[in-house]
């Protein structure tokens, strides 16, 4: 049995071909509205970890679902054609801030049915594959240009992790976001394509860029 998104993929690249689809919002922004304290963060299963939760995102996802849902059916409510994934910091760099490292598959295999199902008109997943905190091309240390907080290969296992499970969960598509390093980038791509050929899935990509001063340009030129 071929892929069960295969008809929704055609849908979508038929809908691209007829008008502009709406992308979702800020999801962060969203998330500060509900004020939601260090315990909240932590929920019943993390209600012992060793570090301060509070801004993980992310962990979200599993410690307080039902906000998450809201955000994405107020989008939904408001005429989004696309819900991207609550995942913008569901990588190895990241939730390392937080401990986190080994969630990175479990936070990402999020489930799409719930999102389709609250519209008779099509509605598509993106699975978000965020920058990471960490840039791949420029040095940590103004005093040592040539250092580095972070490898291609690390970035490459991280993102091909994250998104073998956003895959697994439903998504529709692939959104590579908020790129501010063309490094990171190139390392998500390659990532992507390493898995959608293991696979032997055709999803479409997206990419979305983070321009930092009025040139026109990425933080790595």
């Amino acid at each position: 049995m071929g892929d069960p998104r295969a008809a929704r993929i055609e849908s979508f690249r038929r809908l691209l071909g007829g008008r502009i689809l709406v992308l979702d919002g800020a999801m962060g922004t969203m998330i500060q509205r509900h004020r939601l304290d260090e315990a909240a963060y932590r929920g019943e299963r993390f209600a012992d970890w060793g570090r301060d939760l509070k801004g993980a995102n992310d962990l979200l996802t599993l410690t307080r679902p039902e906000v998450i849902a809201s955000i994405h059916r107020a989008y939904l409510d408001a005429g989004a054609d696309i819900i991207e994934t609550n995942t913008f910091n569901a990588n190895a760099p990241s939730l390392g801030d937080y401990g986190l490292e080994a969630l990175v598959y479990e936070l990402n295999l999020e489930v799409a049915d719930e999102v389709a199902a609250r519209s008779g008109a099509p509605r598509f997943v993106a699975g978000a594959l965020g920058p990471t905190n960490r840039t791949a091309s420029i040095s940590p240390d103004v005093n040592d240009p040539g250092k580095r907080n972070v490898a291609f290969d690390e970035l490459r296992e991280t993102y091909a992790e994250a998104t073998r499970a956003l895959i697994e969960g439903g998504a529709d598509l692939l959104l590579v976001e908020t790129v501010f390093d063309t490094l990171n980038a190139k390392a998500a791509l390659y990532a992507v394509r390493e898995v959608l050929d293991e696979l032997g899935l055709d999803l479409p990509l997206m990419i979305s860029g983070t321009i930092t001063d009025a040139s026109g340009r990425t933080l790595s030129g």
